[in-house]
């Protein structure tokens, strides 16, 4: 019976290593695919502002009044609280 129980704790074991193996080739997965959509983006804007540039002021200006508006509306953050 001890046998066994071993071999469940060792079979357990080896799920657990492919399980860490598999998180780690996730985590390499996404922050290629992360860079490779910030990549792209930049390859994108810099494309429109070459072509079109009024198009590129106007797409420029529409991000920037809404990270002005998600800046005064979002909640105060921990470090700003504890002043």
């Amino acid at each position: 019976m001890e046998r066994l129980l071993q071999y469940m704790d060792d079979i357990d074991d080896l799920i657990g290593m492919f399980g860490l193996v598999y998180e780690r080739l996730r985590r390499i997965l996404v922050t290629i695919l992360t860079l490779l959509v910030f990549v792209i983006s930049i390859g994108s804007g810099l494309l429109l502002a070459a072509w079109h540039p009024p198009i590129a002021l106007a797409t420029c200006l529409l991000l920037f009044v809404a990270l002005l508006y998600r800046a005064v509306t979002a909640p105060p953050s921990d470090s700003l609280q504890s002043i």
